[in-house]
């Protein structure tokens, strides 16, 4: 039961974390960087980006970082539901 919960705690996080990379993708469009909503947001999302911005250099005017981050929630999220799920 408990390791159930793990993994929809897991399930919701790497959701929602995916979500907020997406939403600050959006907002760096249209809103200003020192609005407060869009602040609140990078201050969660740009932690995470930095490390792979570091690495990933930019192709023209694309950052790929987004879409790299995206990807290693997915593949960590999966990667730790699959050995809860053997554990269960």
């Amino acid at each position: 039961m408990v390791i159930l919960l793990l993994i929809k705690f897991i399930e919701i996080t790497a959701q929602a974390l995916i979500i907020l990379v997406i939403i600050s993708i959006v907002l760096s469009y249209f809103m200003s960087p020192y609005h407060q909503v869009r602040q609140s947001i990078d201050k969660v999302v740009q932690p995470m980006l930095m490390p792979i911005r570091s690495v990933v250099p930019l192709i023209g005017m694309f950052d790929l970082s987004p879409m790299i981050l995206i990807i290693l929630i997915q593949i960590l999220s999966s990667a730790l539901i699959s050995f809860l799920y053997i554990l269960r």
